[in-house]
Parts: C-alpha cells; structure tokens; sequence
C-alpha cells in the first residue's frame, strides 16, 4: 500500500512538472519596463507635438487639420492621454485642435466634388470627435458627425464597388476610415440604424476585396490582376494594417450579445493569424506582404497597426498566449527606429501600394499607429 501510495504521488509530482514546463516562456528580455516604454510613448507623442503642422489651404484631403492624416494622429493621441493619468498637456492640446476645427468634418466644396461628403477618409476626423465627446460629453463634438451620418443614410449614394467611386467604400483603408464611426455613434446614440447601415456597406467591401484564398484584402479592384516582382499578388502591408485595425475598433465598440459580432471577431482572428506569417526576423512587417524581397525596408505605419491588432486580440482573449512574443518582437522594432529626439522612421508615404521606405521617412499617421499600438501593450 505504502509503494502504491509512493508511486500515485510520484506520478501526480511529475505531471505537475511537465504541465508546468509545457507552459509558454517569454524572455524576460523582451518584456520591456512599462515606464520604459511610456517615456518612449512620451517621447514620440511630444516631438509630435512640437513638430505638428498642417495646411490652411490646397489639398486639405491629405494635408488639412480635420485630414485623415492627422486624424488617426489625434486617435493615437487620445488613446495615449487616456492611459497617462492627471497629465492634461495632451488633452489640452487636442482640445485646441478640435475647437479650432469646430467639431466638423471636411467639406471643402470648392476644390471637390459631391462625393467627398460620402468619403470614407473625411470620416476619420470624426472618430477623434467622438473620442473627446466620450470624455467630456459636449454635444457640439458629435453633432456635425451625426448630421453628415444621417444625411448619407437619407441620400444614399453610389453603391458600385469599382474602385473610382468614392461613395463606397471601394479600398480597403477606407475599413479603418468610416465604419469605426458609425459603429461609436451607434454606440453613443442607442440608436441601431447607424450599425446596420455600417455592417451593410462592410460587407460589400469585405465580398469584394477579401481574398478567400489568401485571407488577405486587396487593396482595391485595381490590383486583382496585378503582380509583385516575384510573381505573386500585391497585397499591401498598410492595407491589411488598416483593415485589421478597424476591425479591432469595430470590436472594442460591439455589445458581446451582437447579432453581427461573430463576423468580426472571427475575420479579425483569420485576418490576425494570416499577417503574423508575414512578421519578419527583425519584428517588422514590409510594403509588401508576398514579395518582402522587393522592400526590404521595414515599413513603421503596416508594423504598428498590425502590432496594435495584435495586441488587442491577446488582451480580450481572441488570440492566445503565443501570440505574444510576436507582439514584444514587433514593439522592439518600433522602438529601434525612434531616434533619441522622439522622431519615428521608416513610415511609407502616402500611397495606395507597396512603396521603398527610408528611415528618414515620417508621417503622422505613423506616429498615430505607434501611439495605438503602445497603449494596447501598456495594458498587457
């Protein structure tokens, strides 16, 4: 009895031991200090700060204060004061930014066309606005955003998914851009209508440019019948950075109970594991996702969006455990190309597809998807 005792113990003594060396390790090493990496975060944020400019005048589409440029800039702003507690130097600063603009979207008549009031990118300025109206609950911030809502949903406009037509959501950037706002007005309102018509017109989008075979997203029709150097498609890395991203948005702003979650969740999580096959040896992501040999530059703007998804999916339990070395690979990366001013390199310009990128290239959309990607780490 007692060497069948001595045997059961042993036996449950050794379970014990491979159940816990089967468990995932992490370096140590590769888990930066949080006040490191906030002070890098702070470093960034306020060289950005300092460096801010924008156009009063010409191509307000890309360069103008309420420009989606600076919009996912203002985003990661915002994510970031909301996780440095009691320091209102930001939310000062994005205070000023918003009173400025009036709370308005972009609706320069005089150089464009009608269609710009349905673009998706003059929709990012008004996730930044319903960001600060969730903070300070000021009407005058949402309600240019609800009344340019309403009035798409009153007035529909083109629905051909060819990519010249901006009235839909015809390229795949235009997934970070627009629905994320009707989604936070939903959200905001209680009212349904603003989420179904996104969940509608995301679908389109998702039927057109999703490949099922790659489980990546075209950029736009355009490129379906184009190849990379190599031979393969073009599937742009800041493409799928954008997608992915919005669709983590989307999910931060769905009740657990919605109908249309399961959608987003599961595309999140094949769209998620698909890119981290494409996660080089030095943590970055390139221009191109199929043909990393034709850009071998890291590219700043496609890491750190894909890095925040990344990050979110592993903080509300959609991707797992081993997901996370990925994650403080990429982070290392991002920091490597932060110079000691706070400067962030490597970002691709404006563009709609793969492009060679230099360290001294920087954009503040970049700077507003490294913000993004360090608050989500922050809550790890």
């Amino acid at each position: 009895m007692k060497h069948c005792l001595i045997v059961k113990y042993s036996l449950i003594i050794t379970g014990v031991f491979l159940a816990l060396i089967s468990l995932p390790v992490y370096p140590q090493e590769k888990q930066p200090d949080k006040v490191v990496i906030t002070q890098l975060m702070k470093n960034v944020a306020d060289y950005q700060i300092k460096e801010f400019t924008y156009k009063e005048s010409g191509n307000l589409h890309d360069y103008g204060l309420d420009a989606w440029t600076n919009a996912v800039l203002f985003q990661g702003m915002v994510r970031w004061a909301d996780v440095v507690p009691g320091d209102s130097v930001y939310w000062k600063w994005l205070m000023e930014i918003g009173t400025k603009n009036q709370w308005k979207l972009p609706a320069n008549f005089r150089n464009y066309p009608s269609y710009q009031l349905y673009h998706a990118d003059e929709f990012c300025f008004g996730q930044f606005c319903l960001l600060m109206y969730d903070k300070y609950k000021e009407d005058v911030m949402m309600a240019d955003v609800k009344d340019r809502i309403e009035w798409i949903i009153a007035n529909p406009g083109d629905t051909s998914m060819h990519y010249r037509n901006k009235q839909s959501w015809t390229w795949c950037d235009a997934l970070f851009m627009a629905p994320p706002v009707y989604a936070h007005l939903s959200n905001i309102t209680g009212d349904d209508k603003y989420l179904e018509f996104m969940h509608q017109n995301f679908l389109k989008t998702y039927t057109h440019l999703y490949d099922r075979d790659n489980h990546l997203f075209y950029r736009d029709d355009s490129y379906f019948s184009k190849k990379e150097a190599n031979g393969e498609p073009v599937f742009w890395g800041r493409g799928n950075g954008w997608a992915l991203a919005g669709i983590v948005i989307i999910l931060d702003l769905l009740s657990e109970n919605s109908e249309i979650r399961p959608f987003y969740q599961n595309l999140f999580i094949e769209l998620a594991t698909r890119l981290t096959e494409f996660q080089n040896a030095d943590g970055f992501w390139h221009a191109s996702l199929l043909d990393p040999e034709s850009y071998p530059s890291p590219e700043t703007s496609a890491t750190a969006l894909i890095t925040y998804g990344l990050a979110y999916g592993i903080n509300h339990q959609l991707l797992d455990e081993s997901y996370r070395p990925k994650v403080w690979k990429a982070w290392e990366a991002l920091t490597s190309v932060v110079n000691e001013d706070g400067r962030l390199g490597f970002v691709q310009p404006i563009g709609a597809d793969p492009k060679k990128v230099t360290r001294e290239m920087t954009a503040v959309y970049g700077v507003g998807a490294f913000l993004l990607a360090g608050t989500e780490i922050l809550k790890f």
